[in-house]
């Protein structure tokens, strides 16, 4: 899968457009906080814009592994219905919006983990100014 492809399933499945820039691809970026994919042969790169900074999560060496990561972030597939549940059509708009939403909000509490974790190690090994004069 190439990103052009990646565009053309995402609009398909009725993910918006809103929740992902893709470099070449057409799309609403005005959101605040979205997944991004960017690169080029042999450099690829996926993660979270948020508040005007980008975090990469992921490298990939080939743009279909990366396409696929992104495409599986945004489309989780929902578990296999249980024997009660009645099969039903697919989600909708709405219920596909809320997923996407609900993965970002993860990722981005991750991202803000991993920022508290970085400060806390770093206070740690830096104490009181930490430039070692006495």
């Amino acid at each position: 899968m190439d990103r052009f492809a990646l565009c053309r399933a995402l609009v398909e499945a009725g993910v918006p457009a809103a929740l992902y820039e893709i470099a070449d691809c057409p799309g609403d970026h005005r959101a605040a906080d979205r997944y991004f994919l960017a690169g080029r042969a042999g450099d690829w790169t996926v993660g979270v814009h948020e508040r005007g900074v980008r975090e990469v999560f992921e490298h990939f060496a080939d743009e279909d592994a990366a396409c696929r990561w992104l495409y599986d972030r945004l489309l989780a597939p929902e578990p296999a219905p249980g024997p009660e549940a009645p099969a039903g059509p697919g989600p909708g708009p709405e219920e596909l919006q809320r997923r996407a939403d609900e993965d970002l909000e993860t990722a981005l509490a991750e991202q803000r983990r991993r920022a508290d974790e970085q400060a806390t190690r770093e206070s740690r090994e830096n104490p009181a100014g930490g430039d070692g004069s006495r």
